[in-house]
């Protein structure tokens, strides 16, 4: 088990639409003006198009929500998972062996998430242990060799944005054998009836989000942190990023989201990112210790622990140019940041000085930036760009039910 979740750390740690004005009865707010379109209902939820990418708002008790999901994006997930099965057939697995590859570690998952693989399976065709191996899709998938680099982070606030505000970002990056799944991403917006925060996820339908938000203007992600020894794993721990989805329903300030991580003993070593209204803060996570840093409005992180006081050998090459790529990117810029010009940011390739990655020759094979985000956490507002799409923005506030 401990070599799988060491595997797993390698591998993963890595034009708007036509106004659409959401009604009262839905929002229980004045009515507002958005980017989307109004799609589909069912039992409650809704699904609505934002450009390229499919929003589905969900409301009610946790098994509700899996219910509305799964309705609302039956066909992509049928489609997703017969799309994962099929490969993992071609690799000599049975149907049997893909579900059993995560049925012991969803033991450890929280209940309320539980809940909603319960109600999307009811309302897909899918079986449980299916939603399961879904939510794993991409582990299993990429059970391939270890990916070299995974994910980056950047958020600069105070005299780096124009207007002292919070601006975070973050890239998914992986080999480019996982740019099939682009086609069923999703932003979804969980509205619980229990009083805990809504939450906006960001990724492939079902599939284990690395990318959160909240209605309190939390943003949560993850960088691979480089380390794959089989001696820092445990596999008596929950999977950490599974956890981010209760971190955001149960933290509505950033001291306090930071604490409730400090006081978590992550399974492997991460890279955990997050931002507020107020600031940002990269958390370096060891399985018996998590140190802390921020800046003096600006930090980021790539794919090694930036602090010398854990002692590690010399970053890889790939990871130490994207962090310091970043940071110069960010101080060329400083004072004149807005979400515009983080785009602008994130844009910039590997091969330019820059942390993107587009179809790049990285250990041996393509490697390509997945999906993009910039999210403003004082007005709840996300910019997303997958590999081959243009930046679309979704306004949250209004899905979340905010003022």
């Amino acid at each position: 088990m401990k070599r799988f979740i060491a595997l797993l750390v390698i591998i993963l740690l890595i034009t708007p639409a036509a106004a659409f004005t959401l009604s009262d009865r839905f929002f229980m707010k004045k009515p507002l003006e958005t980017d989307l379109v109004y799609v589909a209902s069912f039992e409650g939820g809704h699904r609505f198009q934002a450009g390229d990418y499919p929003v589905i708002v969900l409301k009610g008790t946790y098994w509700e929500m899996g219910r509305q999901y799964g309705g609302l994006m039956k066909k992509e997930l049928n489609e997703e998972y017969s799309f994962l099965l099929a490969s993992m057939e071609k690799r000599g697995y049975t149907k049997e062996q893909v579900r059993a590859m995560e049925r012991d570690a969803s033991a450890m998952y929280p209940e309320r998430l539980k809940e909603v693989f319960r109600g999307m399976s009811e309302t897909t065709g899918l079986s449980y242990d299916d939603i399961i191996a879904l939510y794993n899709g991409g582990i299993i998938y990429l059970m391939v060799p270890p990916a070299p680099a995974s994910c980056s982070y950047l958020a600069a606030w105070g005299d780096y944005t124009t207007d002292g505000t919070v601006i975070a970002s973050r890239n998914w990056d992986l080999p480019d054998a996982i740019l099939p799944f682009n086609a069923w991403n999703v932003v979804a917006i969980y509205r619980p009836s229990d009083g805990s925060n809504a939450v906006a996820t960001v990724g492939p339908a079902g599939m284990r989000p690395e990318t959160l938000m909240n209605s309190k203007g939390l943003f949560i992600a993850d960088d691979n942190s480089g380390i794959a020894d089989l001696d820092v794993a445990d596999s008596n721990r929950p999977d950490l990023v599974t956890e981010f989805f209760r971190f955001m329903l149960d933290y509505s300030e950033l001291e306090s989201l930071k604490m409730g991580l400090q006081g978590t003993a992550p399974d492997v070593p991460w890279i955990v990112d997050v931002a507020g209204p107020e600031n940002a803060m990269v958390l370096e996570m060891m399985t018996n210790k998590t140190r802390v840093h921020s800046g003096d409005g600006v930090v980021a992180a790539a794919n090694h622990f930036t602090d010398p006081a854990w002692g590690l050998p010399e970053a890889p090459a790939h990871s130490s140019s994207r962090y310091n790529g970043l940071l110069k990117l960010a101080g060329e810029a400083k004072g004149s940041i807005n979400p515009e010009k983080m785009m602008a940011i994130r844009d910039v390739r590997f091969e330019n000085g820059g942390a993107t990655f587009y179809h790049s020759g990285l250990g041996g094979s393509p490697y390509s930036t997945i999906h993009q985000v910039v999210f403003v956490p004082a007005t709840k507002t996300l910019w997303l760009k997958t590999t081959e799409e243009a930046w679309q923005r979704v306004e949250l506030r209004p899905l979340f039910g905010a003022e």
